[in-house]
């Protein structure tokens, strides 16, 4: 075993002297070509080497500018993701309140939901500041950028694919999507298969009245 792992270390180090060789006689063949060339090729392969060497320098303060000002702009956008857990529990505590018998129609039970109003609105207020906007969903078109559709609602009222119900409201940062809009869109009404032998058996029945 050990006869092996010599024998292949000795391999190793012959391919690393092979590469080594070969690096040497890339390096004194570039050389030789060097010195073959004229004064004005010269100048213009410096002319090519600083060229390249500029340009890439150039795309490098780019890049940078750009990493730059996205970590200014979108620097909060994890942040701020996960603030609207506050607006989730808000609504939440809301509905459960008014859901709760023993407060209904209390003035504590109004008193409450109206504080818990000024807050959400604070909220915000404190986000439209960051340029974090709700995202307007009821009655729009489902647009796959900005709303996740969560459920199909009969409805021959609407267009098909129109969101009738919003189930949890999608926020955007500036130009980027913060969260979807949790929605439910309209669906034509499908009649039941026995309405149509019903109607099938009703128009026959006519016909045969019209007969006699």
């Amino acid at each position: 075993m050990m006869e092996k792992d010599q024998n292949i270390k000795v391999e190793e180090n012959n391919i690393n002297q092979e590469n080594l060789e070969n690096e040497k006689l890339k390096d004194n063949e570039k050389i030789e070509e060097e010195k073959n060339l004229t004064p004005e090729e010269k100048v213009s392969e410096l002319e090519d080497k600083l060229t390249r060497t500029f340009a890439e320098m150039e795309n490098q303060r780019r890049r940078y500018e750009k990493e730059k000002d996205e970590a200014f702009e979108y620097g909060g956008f994890s942040f701020a993701r996960e603030t609207l857990n506050l607006i989730d529990n808000l609504e939440r505590a809301k509905e459960s309140l008014k859901n709760d018998e023993s407060l209904k129609n209390s003035e504590s039970l109004k008193k409450t939901l109206e504080h818990l109003e000024i807050i959400h609105k604070d909220i915000l207020s404190i986000f439209k500041k960051n340029n974090i906007e709700p995202i307007i969903s009821i009655n729009k078109k489902l647009d796959p950028n900005f709303h996740q559709a969560m459920m199909e609602i009969e409805d021959d009222q609407k267009e098909p694919g129109t969101i009738i119900q919003e189930i949890q409201k999608g926020f955007t940062m500036k130009d980027r999507l913060l969260r979807p809009a949790l929605v439910g869109v309209s669906k034509k009404i499908e009649k039941k298969e026995t309405n149509k032998v019903e109607d099938k058996k009703d128009k026959e029945n006519k016909e045969k009245k019209e007969l006699k």
